[in-house]
């Protein structure tokens, strides 16, 4: 690897302490982009369009301040982003891993700095994170992503094969022929721009339809990689309703990829519209994802109670249960059942919930009013069945924003839907196991769920760590011992999961970068032959 490109480190994480000059930066922004109302259109080639239909992006946690206004982007405009993608991929193509990398880096220094709080501040009132949560999300792991992906990509590059006497042989990492279709989740600004900028740094061209109620942040990530030096074309930005951009992106003959992250029922729909079209493809498109998660956390009667009570509060609630990785099930052994309750309910206790502006709040609001209604649904239910006990929380509140309180339900029942079913909020099930059924409950955890993102075993015996991790090897792609199921640090450790979680293709490693990169083999021999008889032949 070039010596211009050292070995990446992780971006350090803000404390915003009082008194702290990021706080008080941070809180400024916050002001400005509360007052002001911003139209966010597509941009494809370069150029900003203003469809005059637009949705309203608003504050989760205050859901009568509208943000900005994002102006939908029709058949007519996906057209003309893939054309413009297209056109732009000779260029963009030609340009030396060097020239690319560039770009990307210059884009994480900017972010570092001047552009920081601007996406911190968007995504607090956007996507309703409080200022932890954005600091490690839109400034943290989108610099990382940034940064890391360049090392990543120059690794690929020295990957090169062995050449023989009289022959040179090398491996050269293309970009697929077409555009990639990113497709992104409201849930995590880095996500969002490093599904778009991953395959661009290989050298391919993209097409972007980022999450309605990420819009904001989102298109902040396009004006800052536009400040970086990105050529129009490379990455086109069209926000949209999701099934028309999908339709005309996954009918286009020129279609190379996917990359996406979101629901297993969208992405098993957009596998099946290309699944249909294959044969129209110029070439097969390379499908990556990452999907749902019904992610556990598994305790051993060995286990330190405190450690398990602060690994359930902080894997389940942080971010309202919004992560891909949350915790939502939990098996807990009787003995020591009585001590994480107890421990939980205090804590829990004092979680301040509200307004993410305010920086004593642990939780804001879910995304909007489809997650709330999905999610109240699921605590309705639980008010009225008499086989679930809810030791905390249990009802939301929308008069102002879409709180859903740090919710903690105890089942009698393992395979009840709420230990099954992706309810993708603040809602934390819990089975209370015989400590004798500790083998029968990690085949339990195994099968219970179709998915298989993320999860956590407890324990304090090295040999009850070493059997569960063995028994749950397929049941999680990123697997924690002692810790919390979610918070995966890009270059520390990649991120997916496989079953019904996703393609498990590694966001944040070498691993996802290979799949948007198509290798030609070239062989040159010095001296050919002249003569096709061999040496055997000779009498």
């Amino acid at each position: 690897m070039s010596n211009k490109y050292p070995n990446a480190i992780n971006e350090p994480i803000f404390s915003y302490l009082a008194g702290s000059p990021e706080r008080a930066a941070l809180k400024a922004e916050l002001e400005a982009q509360r007052a002001a109302v911003r139209e966010i259109p597509a941009i494809v080639g370069g150029q900003r369009l203003f469809s005059g239909v637009t949705v309203p992006v608003t504050a989760p946690h205050e859901h009568q301040l509208v943000l900005g206004k994002v102006h939908q982007a029709d058949s007519a405009v996906v057209q003309q982003a893939i054309d413009a993608a297209l056109a732009a991929q000779p260029q963009w193509s030609s340009w030396t891993l060097e020239q690319r990398a560039a770009v990307f880096l210059k884009a994480a220094d900017l972010l570092a700095g001047p552009w920081r709080q601007r996406l911190n501040a968007a995504t607090m009132l956007g996507q309703s994170k409080t200022a932890y949560q954005a600091e490690i999300d839109s400034a943290c792991e989108l610099i990382d992503f940034l940064r890391f992906n360049v090392q990543f990509a120059y690794e690929i590059a020295a990957q090169q094969p062995l050449s023989a006497a009289g022959i040179r042989n090398r491996l050269e990492y293309r970009p697929l022929e077409g555009f990639v279709y990113a497709v992104t989740p409201f849930n995590f600004t880095a996500i969002g721009g490093n599904l778009a900028v991953a395959p661009a740094l290989m050298g391919n061209v993209v097409l972007w339809k980022p999450a309605a109620t990420a819009a904001l942040s989102n298109y902040l990530i396009m004006e800052l990689l536009e400040e970086a030096g990105l050529p129009p074309g490379v990455i086109n930005f069209v926000p949209g309703d999701a099934q028309a951009v999908s339709a005309a992106a996954l009918n286009h003959p020129s279609l190379a990829g996917v990359h996406f992250t979101g629901s297993t029922a969208v992405f098993d729909t957009m596998w099946g519209q290309v699944g249909s079209n294959v044969s129209k493809f110029r070439s097969y498109p390379r499908l990556v994802g990452e999907t749902g998660g019904k992610d556990f956390v598994l305790a051993h009667a060995s286990a330190d109670a405190a450690a398990v009570a602060t690994g359930l509060l902080r894997g389940a609630f942080e971010y309202q249960g919004q992560k891909c990785s949350a915790a939502s099930r939990a098996y807990v052994p009787a003995s020591l059942w009585p001590a994480v309750k107890e421990r939980l309910l205090q804590d829990i206790a004092t979680i301040r919930m509200g307004d993410v502006a305010d920086f004593s709040t642990f939780m804001g609001a879910v995304i909007d009013r489809r997650a709330y209604d999905r999610i109240e649904g699921y605590l309705a239910k639980a008010r009225d069945d008499q086989s679930v006990t809810i030791h905390a929380g249990g009802r939301g509140d929308d008069s102002i924003g879409y709180f859903i309180p740090p919710t903690l339900i105890e089942v009698q029942d393992p395979h009840h839907p709420l230990m099954e079913n992706e309810i993708f909020g603040p809602v934390l099930s819990v089975y209370v196991y015989a400590d004798a059924e500790w083998d029968a409950t990690l085949k339990l955890v195994d099968s219970t769920s179709p998915y298989a993102l993320t999860g956590a075993v407890f324990a304090t015996e090295r040999a009850a760590l070493e059997q569960a991790s063995y028994a749950l090897r397929n049941a999680a792609g990123n697997f924690y011992v002692n810790d919390k199921p979610t918070g995966a640090v890009v270059g520390q450790q990649p991120f997916g999961g496989a079953r019904r979680s996703g393609t498990n293709d590694k966001a944040g490693s070498a691993l996802n970068l290979q799949r948007w990169v198509s290798p030609r083999t070239v062989k040159e021999t010095s001296v050919p032959p002249r003569e096709y008889a061999y040496a055997y032949m000779s009498n």
